[in-house]
């Protein structure tokens, strides 16, 4: 039985073992992209490599079969400057977006096309679940904003963007006006708390996240009502005050605190504060040119002296986020700024490393030609109409999944499962490293929903290794040879005649989302989903 070492951990394994498979023993995750149990060694994605001693010679490990004596390192510095190698070189010429421009440009950072298939589908509940996980006040936000998003879709490009902002305000107005409300569950209590100065769009963001973190919040505001230039947007807009008062009264069951009346405008009472909680944060409004904050807290022309990433002041404990540290009266930004800090202060009451938000590796195929985006357009609900509601009119339900159903689902169908971003994350991979040329979009759309996007695929072979195994009559293959060498279907057949059995298989086994199962671009009008959403 040979005997190996992996990292200086020593195991013994059956003759004809892979060096992936022993380090698995070993409880060592070694990362891999074409490698699948039950499937032939590929060896084109070389994100597996280890390093042998004394050799020094790098090798693949799920090709390569241990030896008695063998030392092998899988977790230095150079192994991982290797591995991160192979990614970027894979990165380089992967034409797809990991998040749709649209959820890129939304200052919540919602999952937009998520949110427009649910709609699409009349799943309300499921669209403000989704809203809400990033959003505390979207009704509000979204009755006073100009721009959901609309300005980075690529619709625009063929007639009209699709209205995110008018049904995003539609199914958050739909919510707050049922018999049930959705109110988010707040994780386990951590014993924590946050006091809160000010409660305007960034306080009341910051608490409702806060909250959800398991975090109690107290809110305090010399005004006798929350809301800040919330209010005075609404006003100046002519709207009503009652969904602002709705959300706010979400955040309030979900167990905030509120202080009205309360002026927190000296250093004393800031160090009051700072005794009795875990962890202040300041959200007033910006402060006066050229003077001292009242607080005590440093400050530059109009706005506080802090880390625009932590959101730290300097200290210790006391944050500051919204207009106090980014002056303009955009509220989505200060809402959006809300956010971040809450996730700054959890990162503090938690003990961890204050970091700032961290943001998953975004690979972006820029702009697209028309011709390309007119593909997309034949898809998708062929409507030009764009969706009413920008002179204030609020859409009705049919308005709104028509209007859903626009949009060109941009997104990548394997956003959240998608290996080689997972890798590229862990490894701290540059997707702009290296430089190719930017293949021309593709996108093959069969019955069912499959989804084919050569631009994305790495070769890996799995998909044609498991169709083979299954004995599909067509079944996948490679086409071509040297850099132009691709995964296609044979004699220029379809995809629905190559994946007869296992479709669902080869997306599921697809590592970067070039194969997958999208129901919301099917369209054939033969399914129950389809006929639900209109043909």
């Amino acid at each position: 039985m040979p005997r190996v070492s992996i990292d200086g951990r020593e195991i013994e394994v059956s003759p004809g073992t892979s060096i992936l498979a022993a380090a698995r023993e070993l409880g060592i995750d070694i990362p891999t992209l074409c490698h699948l149990e039950g499937c032939a060694v590929q060896t084109t994605c070389m994100v597996c490599l280890v390093k042998l001693q004394p050799s020094g010679r790098a090798v693949p490990s799920c090709a390569t079969l241990v030896q008695d004596g063998m030392r092998i390192d899988s977790e230095t510095p150079e192994v991982r400057a290797l591995r991160r190698t192979s990614l970027e070189l894979l990165l380089s010429h992967h034409l797809g977006d990991c998040a749709a421009p649209c959820e890129s440009a939304s200052p919540a950072h919602l999952d937009i096309p998520l949110m427009l298939r649910q709609v699409a589908d009349g799943r309300l509940r499921d669209a403000i679940a989704t809203i809400r996980r990033e959003m505390a006040l979207p009704a509000t936000l979204a009755s006073i904003s100009a721009d959901g998003g609309e300005k980075a879709c690529r619709r625009g490009l063929i007639d009209a963007p699709v209205g995110i902002n008018a049904i995003l305000r539609f199914v958050a107005e739909s919510d707050l006006a049922s018999n049930d409300p959705y109110v988010p569950a707040c994780g386990q209590q951590t014993g924590k708390k946050v006091a809160i100065v000010g409660a305007g769009a960034a306080g009341l963001t910051a608490a409702y996240h806060l909250l959800r973190m398991g975090h109690a919040c107290t809110l305090f505001e010399k005004h006798s009502m929350p809301g800040g230039l919330l209010r005075d947007a609404l006003d100046a807009a002519c709207l009503p005050h009652d969904f602002l008062g709705a959300e706010v009264a979400i955040i309030a069951r979900m167990g905030a605190a509120m202080v009205m009346d309360t002026m927190i405008g000296t250093p004393q009472k800031l160090d009051e504060l700072r005794a009795r909680s875990d962890a202040v944060l300041v959200a007033i409004g910006s402060i006066a040119d050229g003077t001292a904050d009242p607080l005590g807290l440093p400050s530059v022309r109009d706005r506080l002296k802090v880390d625009l990433t932590t959101h730290e002041t300097g200290l210790p404990g006391v944050f500051a986020t919204g207009e106090v540290i980014r002056p303009g009266k955009v509220l989505a930004r200060s809402a959006a700024d809300g956010k971040a800090a809450a996730l700054c202060i959890d990162q503090y009451l938690s003990g961890r490393t204050v970091s700032g938000t961290e943001r998953a590796v975004n690979v972006r195929m820029g702009k697209l030609t028309e011709t390309e985006v007119s593909l997309l357009v034949t898809q998708v609900s062929s409507s030009a109409s764009p969706e009413p509601g920008g002179s204030g009119r609020r859409l009705t339900l049919d308005e709104a999944r028509a209007g859903a159903r626009r949009c060109l689902q941009c997104d990548c169908g394997k956003k959240d499962g998608c290996k080689l971003r997972e890798y590229a994350d862990r490894l701290g991979a540059d997707p702009g490293r290296y430089k190719a040329e930017r293949r021309r979009l593709e996108r093959v759309v069969q019955q069912g929903g499959v989804v084919f996007e050569p631009g994305k695929c790495i070769l890996c072979g799995l998909c044609v290794d498991i169709a083979t195994r299954v004995r599909e009559p067509l079944g996948l293959t490679f086409i071509g040879r040297g850099f132009d060498v691709r995964v296609g279907v044979p004699f220029d057949r379809t995809l629905s005649e190559a994946l007869q059995r296992v479709a669902a298989r080869c997306a599921e086994a697809c590592p970067t989302g070039a194969l997958a199962i999208r129901p919301e671009l099917c369209g054939d009008g033969t399914c129950d989903r389809c006929r639900s959403r209109g043909g």
